[in-house]
């Protein structure tokens, strides 16, 4: 069996309204992953989570992006849960900076906790997609595709991914 780690790092995916503030705030917690995992894989997968960062991806930074690569130097296969704004700057950083890896940077337009059927949808495409690779390299996958962190794009106008 594969190990997998998924890596949480925050973004849209795992925002929650805060009732106090009246705002959406990304949740410093991996409660909507393990919902997911724990109903979609249950124990065919080897699956380990780790959360990290719990940002907004528009205030990522470098330094932030270096802790990435320090999070997943044990792992081969990995899946990165990032907010959608600034994924492609991360895929290009990883792909730059850890090299001999599986990577599969994925996230959410609307958060699990309004919507899951997306983030839901983006996990599973994600873990599906590197069980069954060979592959090394950087990946994004978002909306039903993965492609090479190159080849696929937000379309802002759209407010999905696209080839």
């Amino acid at each position: 069996m594969q190990k997998i780690l998924i890596l949480n790092t925050g973004g849209t995916f795992n925002k929650v309204y805060n009732q106090l503030l009246g705002q959406l705030e990304v949740s410093k917690n991996n409660d909507a992953i393990e919902k997911i995992v724990s109903v979609s894989f249950r124990e065919n997968v080897d699956i380990t989570i780790k959360g990290i960062l719990y940002k907004d991806s528009l205030e990522l930074t470098d330094a932030d992006r270096e802790i990435m690569v320090e999070a997943i130097k044990d792992y081969e296969k990995i899946i990165i849960v990032h907010g959608t704004d600034t994924m492609d700057v991360t895929a290009l950083y990883l792909s730059l900076n850890a090299k001999n890896k599986t990577i599969v940077l994925t996230g959410a337009m609307r958060p699990f906790s309004i919507e899951p059927v997306e983030p839901t949808s983006n996990l599973s495409t994600a873990v599906q997609f590197i069980q069954n690779t060979c592959e090394k390299g950087v990946y994004i996958g978002m909306h039903g595709l993965v492609c090479e962190h190159h080849k696929l794009k937000k379309n802002r106008q759209t407010g999905k991914f696209e080839v």
